[in-house]
């Protein structure tokens, strides 16, 4: 059974969808001070990442915040410490599509972490009395709201279907403005 046999209709419908999505990976640099001079760095991480996210303009703004942990060796090398740091941030994700249709008034936001924020390098400063630390993070964000989408609607329902396929066809001649030149000989 062709749909052209079942004459369809077409309904606008509002349902709640993913209207924007967007991606960012990012490399930012702190400076930690411990409170003795650092001979060399014997290990850095960062812990306890916590962060949201909120509508900011054309994008999501993803707040947190995380500890560094930098654990140095002091006195040429004859004593150890640990020297730790809580950092605040906001890293502006640009949504790369937003449906033009979503209804503000319906927006939530999430952020997802592709990338804990993780150290990648640390080294002590040129000053010698800091430790310099490059971080990398990134982060997923979606938009959420309701929007309108246009849906073919058989009339009397699915019911007198009953698993007979239904063949989408606009046509005998649907493939007839194709470019022979452009079809892929390799499938």
């Amino acid at each position: 059974m062709t749909i052209a046999d079942k004459q369809l209709q077409y309904r606008e419908i509002i349902t709640k969808a993913v209207c924007g999505k967007g991606r960012k990976f990012s490399t930012v640099t702190h400076t930690v001070t411990p409170p003795h001079q650092p001979t060399s760095i014997l290990g850095a991480w960062i812990i306890n990442h916590q962060y949201e996210a909120v509508r900011s303009g054309d994008g999501i703004e993803v707040i947190g915040t995380y500890d560094i942990n930098i654990w140095y060796s002091y006195s040429k090398n004859s004593q150890t410490d640990v020297a730790k740091e809580s950092v605040h941030y906001v890293e502006h994700v640009n949504l790369s599509y937003v449906d033009p249709k979503h209804r503000p008034s319906t927006v939530e936001v999430s952020a997802d972490v592709i990338q804990e924020p993780n150290c990648i390098e640390a080294n002590i400063s040129s000053n010698g009395s800091g430790v310099v630390i490059r971080v990398e993070r990134e982060f997923a964000v979606e938009l959420v709201a309701e929007t309108k989408v246009c849906v073919a609607v058989l009339p009397g329902g699915c019911g007198d279907l009953d698993g007979k396929d239904l063949e989408f066809s606009l046509g005998d001649n649907d493939y007839e403005d194709l470019d022979p030149d452009l079809l892929d000989d390799e499938l």
